[in-house]
């Protein structure tokens, strides 16, 4: 893919193929990391912030299976509707996509069976933008958010600025309001090595999915064709190439733990 450069992400790059999963596979099995700790997730509600619609799934599709047998609720809170995937595109124009990817994270959530246990709300803040709106994401989260539900969101240093800018947000009202929260590596994947100093892997717990959460999570993503699919109208490859792909769909999701 095409790198992806934003002063506000410094030396955190997207760019080339990134480190493989084959990498990350044997660096795990070296050294497995500590899982992460169910039991506090029992019956409660667990709101997911998602900068775009199909990070919930990338990130957290096998931990949102696992949470519906703990008896919980999900809220997913869509920051933006992912508008801007696809620039100078006449397949995928910012209005088609603002139908479209919602539409998509809404087929996912019933591959993986837990529709009937969430609520979606779309936010609609302006893709590749979310760094200027984080006081009207905090806003919302204010309005949103209840006493003892955890947050999950984007790693704060993902590499991505819309990710970081809502994990730091997120970050930062967890801690402001005494609430748990947790953040999902996505595009850490592919700019950090195993062992990578830039990540705090003391803090680093990992979500084993069974086979069948892996199927069905494979199957979420697929969904997404909007960014899986090459776009004719520009030349462009798929946002999520295979290799990102198979990449995320790790036997393991690693969450860091406040």
């Amino acid at each position: 893919m095409a790198a992806l450069k934003h002063p506000l992400v410094a030396d955190r790059l997207i760019e080339g193929e990134g480190t493989s999963k084959e990498q990350w596979l044997h660096a795990f099995e070296q050294q497995p990391l500590p899982p992460l700790n169910l039991e506090k997730f029992q019956s409660k509600r667990i709101v997911i912030v998602a900068p775009h619609p199909d990070d919930e799934i990338l990130g957290c599709g096998g931990l949102m299976q696992q949470l519906i047998t703990l008896n919980c609720r999900l809220i997913i809170v869509a920051v933006s509707n992912g508008t801007q995937s696809h620039p100078h595109s006449s397949k995928y124009s910012p209005e088609q996509l603002d139908r479209i990817r919602p539409q998509e994270s809404l087929a996912a959530l019933d591959c993986l069976e837990v529709s009937k246990y969430t609520q979606r709300i779309a936010l609609n803040l302006p893709d590749g933008q979310i760094h200027l709106h984080m006081e009207q994401l905090w806003q919302a989260l204010g309005q949103l958010v209840q006493a003892e539900d955890i947050l999950i969101c984007s790693y704060a240093q993902d590499g991505h600025p819309d990710h970081e800018a809502v994990g730091k947000t997120v970050q930062a009202f967890a801690l402001a309001h005494d609430l748990s929260y947790l953040h999902v590596l996505i595009w850490a994947w592919h700019w950090a090595r195993p062992l990578d100093p830039r990540i705090n892997w003391q803090q680093t717990r990992a979500y084993k999915l069974t086979q069948t959460q892996l199927i069905k999570k494979r199957q979420a993503i697929m969904q997404f064709k909007s960014q899986i699919e090459a776009d004719e109208s520009t030349g462009n490859a798929a946002v999520l190439s295979p290799a990102i792909i198979e990449r995320l769909l790790m036997p393991w999701e690693v969450y860091l733990c406040e």
